[in-house]
């Protein structure tokens, strides 16, 4: 006898958040390698300890270019074949799981805004789509019981980030080696400047 999954408790920690581009990437990506070096040399991201940039634009749909952190990283990501503005979180974060999601969110629009002003009408971001990953599969894994956990509490972070419930969610693939993620779908043009704090 089978039983339908229930939802579980769980901290929702080390969080990924990814705004993809819109249409092809406009500028050439080894640039931006200068622009993270500087917001290293700058210390210039609020609470995060920045000590290298690594390029990896080798590496076919790969991690790209990325300002490697303490507390997090940030990139301009080719994972999947999908260039984005990516934060990744890497050490724990206290508050509620809503609050670390919009954390996240807020981190990836402040990374986009900031590369959007170096490279001003050249790099351009989507205004309704980004990712949200779980970099953890031993506190999310792949599952619908994780799926019916999280999604609540994710839509509750949307709600209050964006400011409006007009988006959906997309789960990823739902092979169990793979990390539990949605993709999101706003109706509502993003502002990511008012989600950055700008």
């Amino acid at each position: 006898m089978s039983f339908p999954p229930t939802a579980v408790a769980m901290e929702l920690q080390h969080l990924v958040a990814k705004i993809h581009v819109e249409g092809p990437l406009g500028i050439d990506p080894a640039k931006v390698v200068d622009v993270f070096h500087q917001w290293v040399a700058a210390q210039s991201v609020p609470g995060v300890l920045l000590i290298d940039v690594a390029e990896l634009l080798h590496v076919p749909n790969g991690p790209g270019v990325i300002a490697v952190g303490v507390e997090a990283d940030y990139a301009l990501d080719h994972t999947g074949g999908v260039w984005g503005v990516l934060h990744r979180r890497k050490t724990v974060l206290p508050g509620t799981n809503a609050e670390r999601v919009a954390h996240a969110i807020e981190s990836a629009a402040q990374t986009g805004v900031r590369l959007q002003e170096a490279f001003p009408g050249a790099l351009k971001l989507s205004r309704f789509e980004f990712e949200l990953i779980v970099n953890d599969r031993g506190i999310a894994p792949n599952t619908p019981a994780t799926y019916a956990a999280a999604v609540p509490e994710i839509e509750a972070a949307l709600r209050s980030t964006l400011g409006h419930a007009d988006f959906t969610l997309a789960r990823h693939d739902r092979e169990p080696r793979q990390r539990f993620g949605v993709t999101v779908k706003s109706a509502q043009p993003l502002d990511l400047a008012a989600i950055a704090g700008r």
